[in-house]
């Protein structure tokens, strides 16, 4: 009886072994469908974020598809730009192009002048030297962040033309960190494709007389118990103009050729870059000059003007306190040519 029980006991798991077999086939098939399963949920997610995506870079690439003009050489394109504000719309100028450019100077060099010149022409905001405030060039992350804001027409000044802006920039000096980061920047100017306005001086003497009479003129305040750098009336520029800077010989052709140096460097940085040179005393003299810069800007010519007032006008012999001494302290130097051919600006 025991053996019959184990006998049955063995028989029926001979019977039930073979039903063993259909589990792992199961397990396989629902294997397969999980892992399915997880190909078409990962690909649902990849579809969602490219849904997500897609509409900004389609609008993107349909602005610059319905804004771009066949006419304009392939050289060109990198340098026109279709910016989409934050605070604004441009609306029916949303396919002007606008051009990126920075006037790149220093102090007393006619940079100031040369602004409004450019702000007159009714499609060129130029605002100012947005790094004289040292928190905007602390580094140069907040360079580029302050530039990104210029040039995507988000930052607000008096000079801005919003919509309808065609050239877009800002007036740097040297010594507002452009130099300090000047690596950076130029690779900046290239990806970007930021023109380059280089404004310089020819006779430092004048300059200098310039940067020591404005210096003189923060302390003393002549004009009305206010300090002003630059004037709109013959009037006021008279009272400034009376100051006569003592030059202190010794210190003289030193600072002259610092000055010198450095407008060689800014020159030899940038020249990799999409550049114009110009010179105060050409910009004065012929006024065809003007006429290049809005060639290179390729803005239509219009009549540029300033309300700004010449304050140095005389020969340098009546505007220097120590004249004699400064004029025999430059002579036989390279700087000679400042006495002794006054360009009369």
């Amino acid at each position: 009886m025991v053996v019959d029980d184990c006998c049955f006991f063995h028989k029926d798991s001979l019977v039930i072994k073979p039903q063993k077999k259909y589990p792992l086939g199961l397990w396989m098939a629902v294997l397969g469908l999980i892992m399915i399963s997880g190909i078409y949920i990962c690909s649902l997610c990849l579809k969602q974020s490219v849904l997500l995506i897609t509409p900004n870079q389609m609008k993107v690439k349909s602005t610059r598809q319905t804004c771009h003009d066949p006419s304009i050489p392939k050289s060109e394109l990198r340098y026109m730009h279709y910016p989409e504000p934050t605070s604004y719309s441009r609306e029916e100028c949303a396919c002007t192009p606008v051009r990126f450019f920075a006037i790149l100077s220093m102090q007393r060099s006619g940079s100031g002048w040369f602004e409004t010149l450019l702000n007159s022409h009714a499609n060129v905001s130029s605002n100012g030297e947005i790094f004289s405030v040292k928190e905007r060039r602390s580094n140069i992350s907040t360079i580029t962040k302050t530039l990104d804001k210029i040039y995507n027409l988000d930052w607000y000044s008096s000079a801005s033309k919003n919509e309808c802006t065609a050239a877009v920039g800002l007036k740097w000096m040297l010594n507002q960190g452009l130099m300090q980061h000047h690596e950076e920047i130029i690779e900046y100017f290239k990806k970007r494709g930021v023109s380059a306005i280089l404004l310089f001086r020819r006779n430092l003497l004048r300059r200098l007389v310039s940067v020591l009479a404005n210096t003189h003129d923060r302390d003393a305040k002549q004009l009305n118990g206010t300090h002003k750098a630059h004037v709109h009336s013959k009037d006021e520029a008279d009272v400034l103009a009376r100051y006569k800077p003592t030059i202190n010989t010794t210190l003289l052709i030193p600072e002259l050729k610092h000055t010198d140096k450095w407008a060689s460097e800014a020159l030899g940085y940038f020249k990799s870059s999409r550049h114009i040179l110009l010179f105060y005393e050409d910009l004065v003299n012929n006024k065809t000059k003007l006429m290049d810069v809005l060639e290179f800007l390729k803005l239509p010519r219009q009549k540029l003007f300033s309300r700004h007032v010449k304050i140095h006008n005389k020969p340098l012999s009546d505007q220097i306190e120590n004249w004699d001494a400064i004029h025999a302290a430059l002579k036989g130097t390279e700087y000679e040519s400042f006495v002794n051919t006054d360009y009369g600006v």
